[in-house]
């Protein structure tokens, strides 16, 4: 009886031992690295192309081809961690609405500058019909953030598909998702038409010709910082207003603000 209690000792004993072993050998987990998150910002701009843009056309071409530079331009001691692109659409009324993407989510590096060649002033302005255009396609490409840039002259004038009330529902769905619209006025500082598709006033602005590049390459500045989430929104401040020159666009202009 007392050997087999021995031998059952060892057993117990040389099971031990080689648990203690395996456990010792046993190799340490790799960590598992954080997902990186990425940092992303689609921006859609809509530009009037309507007969009375003719006489700021070159510098409302020269403020989006800027556009399109800057909010891919890296800063010095800034993160290259951002991806951006860039779609572009065109607009008026001619026996309907005319609407036409130039660029479709063209990333900076990569944009080749619009000119006068491939897109000239015409027709007349279906501003409501536009808006819900942009919107629309930038719901179908469904961006995590995105910027929605409204470039204009004049107002409605001549939209067939919706009315303002169906122009402002779908800002409505664009701003729930938390995307930001900005409505820029070229030569133009009434904003009646942004007032009644819940544009606010502080992401509404009136700008001179000759700094249409000046303030979109702010815009984009904006934009990154946006998409960066060192913003939250997008909002026009004293400055920008002052290198827009919005004062005297009001005086040239007249403005209801």
């Amino acid at each position: 009886m007392k050997r087999i209690t021995l031998s059952v000792a060892a057993v117990v004993a040389a099971a031990a031992m080689a648990f203690g072993a395996n456990a010792k050998t046993k190799p340490t987990p790799t960590p598992v690295a954080d997902t990186p998150i990425v940092k992303s910002v689609s921006s859609y701009i809509l530009l009037d192309r309507t007969g009375s843009m003719s006489g700021i056309w070159e510098e409302a071409l020269g403020s989006v081809n800027a556009y399109a530079a800057a909010v891919g331009k890296v800063e010095e001691g800034e993160a290259d961690d951002l991806d951006t692109s860039v779609t572009l659409a065109v607009f008026d009324y001619q026996e309907g609405l005319q609407f036409d993407v130039l660029r479709t989510a063209v990333q900076p590096g990569n944009w080749t500058e619009v000119t006068d060649d491939e897109v000239s002033p015409r027709g007349m302005t279906p501003l409501f019909d536009a808006i819900n255009r942009i919107i629309t396609l930038a719901e179908k490409d469904n961006p995590d953030k995105a910027v929605i840039v409204i470039m204009t002259d004049g107002q409605e004038n001549s939209s067939k598909e919706v009315t303002h009330d169906g122009a402002k529902a779908a800002l409505d769905r664009a701003e729930k998702r938390g995307w930001e619209v900005v409505f820029l006025g070229a030569e133009f500082a009434t904003f009646d038409d942004a007032d009644a598709v819940g544009v606010s006033s502080s992401k509404q602005m009136a700008v001179s010709k000759d700094q249409l590049t000046a303030t979109n390459q702010r815009l984009a500045k904006k934009a990154r910082d946006y998409g960066k989430g060192q913003s939250d929104e997008i909002e026009f401040n004293a400055e920008d207003r002052a290198v827009a020159e919005e004062e005297d666009v009001k005086d040239r202009k007249g403005s209801n603000r």
